[in-house]
């Protein structure tokens, strides 16, 4: 199953895997339910954190109405950043600790859920931001005990976010993207209700759908959760486990949902079945990765988003310059894939037959190269960047993206096969132009 020595062979590591997933409630018109929702998780004070264009749209006024109905006190953080940083943080959680509040909701994209998720962690449990950070970078301290509820809102068919117990912040003092991880971040209740989706610029929907696809393909092709050694104690097994049968399930139908819908969301926002797909595939892969992981794609994805915002992505005009996550992490994948692919040929071309691809008659040693094909056809077709290149970057910048990759050890280990430094200056410089 792995290239990578070090590996269990199956049998002698891991018998168990463990699924801890949040509740979710899927449907057209699911958002005008969270009020009755936010009432009965126990809130009466609830701090609504939701991006201004999201606020100013039917999905905000929804939200609003349906909370206020509910006769709750409501408090609106509309500063969230796309693409949150240290800063931003601090900026959230200084609200939320001054509101008082006894209940959280978010809705925006991926950004907008993880701020509410800091804010409502370091609010809950003060301390500096770095203490909670992934190590090596931060001091991982385990959080001290429940947070206060927090029921998530998407409003673009992307991150899972919803879904997983993951912060994402780009750490300014070290010039790092990285996060928080801990199934006490995971929200209390998903609400994703597709409709929210239908009024999308088709860049956004772009840059978000190949987080769904990616993410989803990284979770079926990860280390399987037997090649980890058994836990001292099942406190210590991890959160992130690697592919496993229930895993596998959501992963591979979300491969399917994103090869069959992601470009004709794209092209047309009045095909709304391809848009409602889209966000259940969104939900599929969060699933599926917020317990097996993710790995490659989106260890070299944080370097890419970090060191240079001089990129503006189709969709994102009205922002700052930077390169949205999705982008971030599809740029990689394509070489991501050629690499990881000698670990499992067979997973690789199941998941490149998934997204449409014939691989009848394929050769293991063509698994890597029909995968990324599959990957670079959808990127052209869509529109999205020929490579890293188009963004800024170029060989000289290489050492810099493979070192900043290096230190997310946390994705890399979940990988098949082992990841040296060298290894990532190869990825990126592959990553550099695709066509």
């Amino acid at each position: 199953m792995s290239a990578n020595a070090s590996y269990l062979a199956p049998g002698e590591g891991e018998t168990i895997f463990s699924v801890n997933s949040a509740p979710i409630k899927f449907g057209a018109g699911a958002l005008g339910e969270v009020g009755a929702d936010a009432q009965s998780l126990g809130m009466t004070r609830v701090a609504l954190f939701v991006d201004p264009h999201v606020l100013a749209g039917a999905p905000g006024e929804m939200a609003l109405r349906s909370l206020r109905a509910a006769g709750l006190d409501v408090a609106v953080f509309d500063q969230s950043r796309c693409e949150p940083n240290s800063d931003s943080f601090e900026a959230a959680t200084a609200f939320a600790r001054e509101g008082a509040f006894d209940g959280f909701v978010s809705l925006g994209g991926g950004s907008v859920m993880d701020t509410a998720k800091a804010a409502n962690l370091l609010s809950t449990y003060p301390d500096d931001l770095m203490a909670y950070i992934n190590a090596p970078i931060g001091k991982a301290k385990p959080i001290p005990g429940r947070l206060k509820p927090h029921i998530a809102c998407p409003t673009t068919c992307g991150t899972g976010s919803e879904t997983t117990g993951i912060t994402i912040v780009d750490l300014k003092s070290v010039g790092l993207k990285t996060g928080i991880a801990s199934p006490l971040l995971k929200p209390s209740l998903a609400i994703v209700d597709p409709t929210t989706t239908e009024s999308l610029p088709g860049g956004v929907v772009a840059a978000c759908g190949f987080d769904v696809l990616t993410h989803a393909v990284e979770s079926y092709t990860a280390r399987p959760y037997t090649s980890r050694p058994r836990p001292a104690h099942p406190s210590q097994r991890p959160p992130y486990q690697g592919s496993t049968p229930y895993n596998d399930i959501g992963s591979i139908a979300a491969i399917r949902l994103g090869g069959t819908y992601l470009a004709r969301a794209v092209r047309d926002a009045g095909d709304k079945e391809a848009r409602h797909q889209l966000m259940f595939a969104s939900t599929l892969a969060g699933l599926a990765f917020g317990s097996a992981g993710v790995h490659v794609p989106h260890a070299m994805s944080y370097s890419i988003a970090t060191l240079k915002h001089a990129f503006t992505a189709k969709g994102y005009e009205e922002r700052d310059p930077m390169v949205p996550h999705g982008i971030a992490v599809v740029i990689n994948a394509p070489a991501a894939f050629r690499f990881t692919a000698a670990a499992n040929p067979g997973r690789h071309l199941e998941a490149a037959a998934a997204l449409g691809v014939d691989v009848a008659g394929a050769r293991p040693g063509d698994a890597g190269e029909i995968l990324a094909g599959a990957f670079i056809a959808l990127m052209r077709e869509t529109g999205l960047p020929s490579g890293i290149a188009a963004l800024g970057y170029a060989e000289a910048d290489v050492p810099a993206l493979a070192e900043g990759a290096f230190a997310q050890q946390r994705p890399l280990v979940m990988a098949p096969r082992s990841v040296s430094k060298l290894d990532l200056e190869s990825l990126y410089r592959d990553a550099l132009r695709y066509w």
